[in-house]
């Protein structure tokens, strides 16, 4: 199956996502914060990166 979206689209949406995590957690948005996060780890499997722990929103992001 061919690629959806290229390496560097993924980068920028990776980026994005670390963006929206950031603003999200200084304004205490726990359900924001898991969804961001939750986009974070699959950027970052496409990417073959290691999967960043979250573990503050709980055992699904540890």
């Amino acid at each position: 199956m061919p690629e959806k979206y290229t390496v560097g689209q993924t980068w920028n949406a990776l980026k994005s996502a670390w963006k929206g995590y950031k603003i999200a957690k200084a304004k205490g948005e726990q359900d924001k914060q898991r969804e961001y996060a939750r986009r974070i780890r699959k950027l970052q499997s496409e990417l073959k990166l290691p999967l960043t722990k979250f573990p503050q929103l709980g055992k699904d992001f540890e």
